[in-house]
């Protein structure tokens, strides 16, 4: 098996597991987004502290990095708390399809503050990509999962910053278990003031699978970590968006749920945009390649 096939099969079930920790948050039922979102972070907190531990590495950041792990958790917590929103009360498929528009983000965040060139492929894909999101948001008032659309896409312009971040963490020497634990800790405790004002009590099934979660969230950082260790993004990053095929299947099969007519046009929309970033991206490295060479 070559290292391309690993990093596939690792961002398949990285993407199996992020589409499993959204079931699991379902599942958990009416309890607050920001006390899941405590659970589940709490869960990757002691993994990533387990790996610092037996790796040897220091808990002090590098120098001037503390500032961007601060901007990383921030961002990294909105964009969790708005997926756990949307999944709350939207279609699967469409809160995970939201969720996903943070490589889009991404790239403007990278042209805006790492003075990456954003070229004109580019824009066009970030472009009609935001157009395939209004077809899943439907900003209408008729619209009566509105509000949850629209915190969804905000935790994927969430999560296309934090991203940003981490590539900008990556780039200062920053490693990687220890962006995870500073991010997942804040989180922890960024939510710890809002839990014990409006703490709601858990049933011992309802803990269960809130840790389900979290072990799933674990499962996928890890998985996605690998894969891009196997295998650069450019030629394995469309794999990740098998997740909106995951969400689709099981919120067919366990919550009964079929997306609307709108939202698969969105789907369509996004897909289509990802996969033409896919193949610029591996045409412009393939074309660098052959200048090298030459």
């Amino acid at each position: 098996m070559n290292q391309k096939t690993k990093g596939v099969i690792c961002i398949i079930c990285s993407a199996f597991c992020f589409s499993m920790m959204n079931v699991f948050v379902r599942l958990s039922g009416d309890i607050p987004s920001i006390e899941k979102s405590f659970f589940r972070n709490l869960v990757a907190a002691i993994f990533a502290l387990i790996i610092l531990m037996k790796t040897n590495e220091s808990f002090r950041w590098k120098p001037g990095n503390f500032k961007y792990l601060l901007l990383r958790s921030v961002t990294g917590t909105i964009g969790i708390l708005g997926n756990f929103y949307a999944v709350d009360h939207l279609v699967m498929a469409d809160a995970t399809m939201l969720n996903k528009m943070s490589p889009f983000f991404g790239v403007i965040f990278s042209a805006l503050f790492l003075k990456e060139k954003c070229k004109p492929v580019q824009g066009f894909a970030v472009f009609f990509a935001f157009i395939g999101s209004l077809f899943i948001v439907k900003p209408t008032f008729s619209n009566v999962d509105l509000l949850a659309s629209l915190v969804g896409f905000a935790g994927g312009v969430a999560a296309g910053a934090a991203y940003t971040t981490v590539r900008y963490l990556g780039l200062r020497g920053e490693p990687g278990p220890r962006i995870v634990f500073f991010f997942s800790a804040f989180s922890c405790l960024a939510v710890v003031p809002f839990i014990v004002v409006d703490f709601h009590p858990l049933t011992t099934t309802q803990l269960l699978l809130l840790l389900m979660a979290g072990l799933c969230a674990a499962g996928g950082q890890f998985s996605i970590t690998a894969a891009y260790r196997y295998a650069p993004a450019r030629e394995i990053s469309i794999y990740d968006y098998s997740q909106i095929l995951f969400g689709a299947v099981t919120g067919y099969l366990i919550f009964n749920q079929i997306p609307d007519g709108y939202s698969i046009i969105g789907y369509v929309i996004i897909l289509g945009m990802a996969l033409m970033m896919f193949l610029y991206n591996n045409r412009q490295h393939r074309k660098a390649q052959d200048e090298k060479a030459a």
